[in-house]
């Protein structure tokens, strides 16, 4: 499944329902009816894409796919899925951005209204999904950006019932026509959060009291739609609502409630990023494979040339990576719960990681297509401006590299290699030479994998933390069922209470695959170099610094799944260790930032040197992923 790149005219889609495969074969069918010349003049030109929307009406594609099953008025082909609606993001990045963003934000739009107990607001969303409607989030604004603490959208009291709501909001996705625009604000008679004060210390319930989220309507009188702020066929709006009347049964969320409904509408929202990445990549590669193998350069096809077989292999490899992981993450995103939350570690991965290698391939192709992909009648130009644009949305990837990292000590140390911490207890471990390091770190992994569990069922502290990991298997999830619980999340902190299962296993498990052997080496050093030269306390409120130390750390997690997807699969090992191959590398880039940043403490600089391998060489397994990309050359393009 993962392999072969996804061509629209011959998938199936039969993991899915039969009324699923219908309308994710309608939308495939209707942008080949459409074809690619229209798709390219409707970009070029800025069209809005009302007759997109008229079929998104038609077939009613947005009320099936996102209405929760509890709003479903009994249709028992509504649900939230969140399968179906990553391979619905899938294939929308795959035409254009800009379906796929009109999509997106009306997902967005519609969490604070799914997250709220206003059931008159609920039952307004599924009868405006129904009609064809699309939504809007009204978060953002252009002075503050995220900080969504210092917002200037104002509500005052009104002395005949609800609110008079005053100000500006900036970046909101169909704002132009969207009829329910979830808009976060604050009232004018409560104080407001010192934004800055709560970085060093967490408010408390009752400062949160004046925020809330209410809905508007872009088509009434007091809002002012401004403009489109970019040049684009999507239309990203900046609105004021000036003196616009807020009711009591326009208020979705209050106090620290609103706060919540925001992070957990990004959590379920960002997700679909990475998917419209792939199908982007996926289209992309088809148009410079095509191009590359058909084009005779000196007498050589330009996929012969070798610089350009390594920027094929390592793009097709890359891409593998990213629809293993992501087709992973699906399946624990669907079986979260209050007790398994570890959905917010591989979400925040999927739109950070997956979106920038994406970028990646976009790159390396354009250096295999070259002119050919500036050229007016080709997707890939419309492909290269998404793909720059995707890492960026919902929020940077700072931000959520920083939100990784909540979870770095959790994942690589507790429960299952907690004792390996000693280290740091060991005199000189911090510059000891690599070899000795490495020795006394496999004693205290090996020491905390085999007495630690028995320990645990005598000592309650122990044994809670090994309850605290302890989850049922997660198996795949393309079963037609509503997603509910991703519309109660519940509170958005508590992050360092979170476990994770040990890693170990599904790494050890291809220790076959030479580049998993060394990747895995290398995260063992990691270990090592965390227990034995833990961050400072100036390092920890250092962004640039704990970045370095998230790229290393987030790769772990990151090939954790690919490997549970492989396995799934059983996708071919020299995929995996082409893959792997780039890891390693990749893996020793970040060891010397590492090392080089000028905070870095000596035992820091020491320890980051042992992280540096290289991969070994395979030249038959280069061929044999080589010949897999080659081999999709003109296997799918796009109607004319």
């Amino acid at each position: 499944m993962t392999e072969a790149l996804f061509n629209p005219k011959t998938a199936d889609f039969a993991e899915f329902d039969p009324a699923t495969r219908r309308l994710l074969r309608a939308t495939v069918d209707w942008f080949e009816a459409r074809g690619k010349a229209a798709l390219k003049r409707d970009d070029r030109d800025r069209i809005w894409y009302s007759e997109f929307l008229d079929f998104v009406k038609r077939e009613r594609v947005f009320a099936t796919f996102l209405t929760p099953a509890a709003e479903a008025a009994g249709d028992p082909d509504k649900r939230w899925d969140t399968a179906r609606i990553a391979m619905m993001s899938k294939i929308l990045g795959f035409y254009g951005m800009s379906y796929w963003y009109v999509w997106q934000v009306t997902i967005l739009g519609l969490g604070p209204i799914w997250q709220s107990d206003n059931a008159a607001a609920r039952r307004r969303a599924a009868a405006g999904l129904d009609s064809g409607e699309i939504f809007a989030f009204g978060l953002s604004e252009k002075e503050h950006g995220a900080d969504v603490y210092s917002t200037d959208m104002v509500l005052d009291p009104d002395p005949a019932g609800g609110y008079r709501a005053h100000g500006a909001k900036h970046y909101i996705g169909n704002g132009n026509l969207a009829r329910m625009v979830s808009v976060f604000g604050r009232r004018a008679d409560k104080p407001i959060i010192d934004s800055a004060q709560a970085l060093r210390t967490a408010p408390g319930e009752d400062d949160y009291e004046g925020y809330l989220f209410f809905v508007a309507d872009s088509q009434h009188e007091n809002y002012r739609l401004r403009r489109n702020v970019v040049d684009s066929q999507m239309y990203v709006a900046a609105f004021d609502l000036d003196d616009y009347p807020v009711a009591e049964e326009d208020i979705l969320h209050r106090g620290a409630a609103a706060f919540h409904a925001a992070m957990n509408t990004v959590n379920v929202g960002k997700f679909n990023l990475g998917f419209g990445a792939i199908g982007a990549c996926e289209h992309a590669f088809h148009e410079a494979i095509d191009h590359a193998e058909h084009r005779i350069l000196f007498g050589h096809r330009v996929t012969e040339f070798p610089q350009v077989r390594t920027l094929v292999t390592e793009s097709y490899a890359r891409l593998a990576g990213m629809r293993l992981y992501s087709e992973r993450a699906i399946d624990y995103l669907r079986s979260a719960s209050p007790e398994d939350r570890r959905y917010l570690l591989f979400n925040a991965i999927e739109k950070m990681t997956v979106t920038r290698q994406g970028q990646r391939v976009i790159e390396d192709l354009a250096d295999v297509i070259a002119a050919r992909g500036f050229e007016n009648d080709m997707y890939f130009p419309m492909a290269m401006l998404g793909l720059f644009g995707l890492p960026r949305l919902e929020g940077t990837v700072h931000v959520n590299m920083a939100l990784s990292l909540k979870f770095m000590a959790n994942y690589m140390f507790h429960p299952a290699d907690a004792g390996l911490a000693a280290l740091a207890l060991v005199p000189g471990a911090g510059t000891a030479p690599s070899g000795t390091v490495r020795a006394v770190a496999g004693a205290l992994s090996w020491s905390s994998r085999r007495l630690t569990p028995t320990m645990g069922k005598l000592v309650p502290k122990l044994r809670a933390e090994f309850g605290g990991a302890t989850y049922r298997p997660i198996g795949t999830r393309r079963d037609a069922a509503d997603d509910e619980f991703l519309f109660r999340q519940g509170p958005s902190s508590g992050l360092g209470r979170i476990r994770f299962a040990d890693w170990r296993p599904v790494f050890d498990g291809f220790a076959h695959v030479p580049n998993v052997a060394v990747f895995l080496d290398q995260v063992l050093a990691l270990q090592a170099l965390l227990a034995a030269a833990t961050p400072t306390a100036e390092q920890q409120r250092d962004v640039d610094f704990l970045f370095a130390l998230g790229e290393l750390f987030t790769a772990v997690p990151y090939a954790q799944l690919i490997l549970e997807q492989a396995e799934v699969d059983g996708t071919d090992p020299a995929i995996i260790d082409q893959l792997f191959d780039g890891f390693v590398r990749e893996f020793s880039r970040n060891a010397l930032t590492l090392h080089s940043k000028p905070n870095a403490t000596r035992a820091q600089q020491v320890r980051a040197i042992d992280l540096v391998r290289r991969p070994v060489a395979d030249a038959a397994r280069v061929e044999r992923v080589l010949a897999k990309a080659r081999a999709e050359a003109g296997a799918y393009r796009m109607n004319p």
